[in-house]
C-alpha cells in the first residue's frame, strides 16, 4: 500500500515556514553569480582550486587524480579523455564533452554539450586542479566560447549587479558545474562538499582526518535538529558507484519530521537548481556535513515519498521515508 500524497497545504506551510532561512540563502547563492563568479586569467576563462592535503606525495596525488579523471571521462560515454599523464610531473590532462541541462520536462528539453579542459598539478601535499578552455554547442547549430558568453563584460550589466536575462542560465550552470567538479574532486582527495568555498579562484582546503566512526541507529531515533539549519551543507546522493554518482547540494535546506509514526527527511532545492535527477529515482542518500567538517555526521537511505508540486518560483521541495540512518 502506498503512502498518501502530502497535502498541498502542508508543503506550502512547510516553504512558507522556510522562507525567513531560504531567501538569505537564495541572494547568496545570486549574489555567487556576480562580478568574479568566472574568473579569468591571460584573457581565458579559468576556474581553479588548490587542496593542501599535508603529507600526501606527489605521487599518491598524482595516481589519486589519474585514477578519478580517466573514470570521469570513461563514464561520459562520448570522446572525453584524458590526454596527457606525466607522473614525473604530476600532471595529469583531459579533455571532456558533457551536457548541461538547462530545463527538461516530458515536453520541452533545454540543454547544451559543453567542452573543456580538466588539469590536474600534484605536487608533494599539494593539487591544483583547473577548469578551463570551456566552449558551448547549442541546439546543433551555435557555438559559443566561454570568453565571449559568459564573463563579466558578457553576461553582467553595465553596474554588474545582476545578470543579463539571454545569458544568465549558462553563467549559472558553469558556476555550478565547477562548484560540482571541485567538490567531487575534493572527496576523491579527502575534502567534502562542506570544504569547497563557492567563490573560485586560488582557494586552499586542508583535508582533516579526525573523525569519529558512523554507527547505525533507528531512524525514529534520530535527533529532530540532527539536520539543523545554518549548521552545515545538505548533499543528496544518486546511485551507489562513488565513480558513477550524482551528487546535489540542497541550497535552500532541510529538516526532519514525522510523517504517520516514520521518520521523514524533507530537502529543498532553489527555484533554478537543477534537480532533474530526483524526478526518476525512487531511493536516495542525504548526507549532512557541519560547517567546516570533511565528513557527514548524518548519512540516511531514503525512499521518495510523493509531494504535490509548489508553485513556481517555490523551491522544489522533496520528501523521503528514512530507511537506514548513520550518525557519527
Amino acid at each position: 500500500m502506498s503512502l498518501p500524497v502530502f497535502s498541498r497545504s502542508l508543503a506550502l506551510l512547510w516553504v512558507v515556514l522556510c522562507l525567513p532561512l531560504a531567501l538569505p540563502a537564495q541572494e547568496d547563492d545570486e549574489s555567487k553569480y556576480l562580478a568574479g563568479a568566472v574568473p579569468e586569467v591571460d584573457g581565458e576563462v579559468v576556474f581553479s582550486h588548490t587542496y593542501l592535503l599535508s603529507g600526501k606525495t606527489r605521487q599518491e596525488l598524482f595516481d589519486c587524480m589519474a585514477d578519478w579523471m580517466a573514470k570521469r571521462m570513461e563514464r561520459n560515454a562520448n570522446t572525453s579523455r584524458l590526454v596527457y599523464a606525466n607522473p614525473e610531473k604530476g600532471q595529469v590532462v583531459g579533455r571532456a564533452e558533457e551536457w548541461i541541462v538547462f530545463h527538461s520536462s516530458a515536453l520541452a528539453l533545454d540543454r547544451t554539450l559543453m567542452h573543456y579542459q580538466l588539469t590536474a598539478y600534484c605536487q608533494p601535499g599539494k593539487c591544483e586542479l583547473q577548469f578551463s578552455r570551456i566552449s558551448f554547442d547549442y541546439e546543433d547549430e551555435d557555438h559559443y566560447k566561454a570568453e565571449e558568453w559568459i564573463t563579466d563584460r558578457y553576461a553582467l550589466n553595465k553596474s554588474r549587479t545582476r545578470l543579463v536575462r539571454g545569458l544568465a542560465k549558462w553563467r549559472r550552470r558553469t558556476v555550478d558545474f565547477a562548484d560540482s567538479l571541485f567538490a567531487e574532486a575534493g572527496r576523491v582527495l579527502g575534502v567534502s562538499e562542506a570544504g569547497v568555498s563557492l567563490q573560485y579562484g586560488r582557494s586552499a582546503f586542508v583535508a582533516d582526518a579526525s573523525a569519529g566512526e558512523l554507527r547505525e541507529v533507528a531512524p525514529t531515533d534520530l535527533p529532530a535538529d540532527a539536520l539543523k539549519a545554518g549548521t552545515g551543507t545538505i548533499v543528496v546522493t544518486i546511485g551507489s558507484d562513488p565513480f558513477n554518482m550524482s551528487t546535489m547540494t540542497a541550497n535552500v535546506g532541510g529538516s526532519l519530521g514525522v510523517k504517520d509514526g516514520k521518520r521523514v527527511v524533507f530537502v529543498l532545492f532553489s527555484p533554478d537548481q537543477p534537480s532533474q535527477a530526483m524526478e526518476q529515482v525512487q531511493e536516495y542518500g542525504v548526507r549532512f556535513y557541519p560547517v567546516g567538517q570533511n565528513e557527514p555526521s548524518v548519512v540516511l537511505q531514503c525512499r521518495k515519498l510523493p509531494v504535490q508540486a509548489l508553485p513556481d518560483g517555490f523551491p522544489r521541495l522533496y520528501a523521503g521515508e528514512v530507511l537506514t540512518a548513520f550518525v557519527r
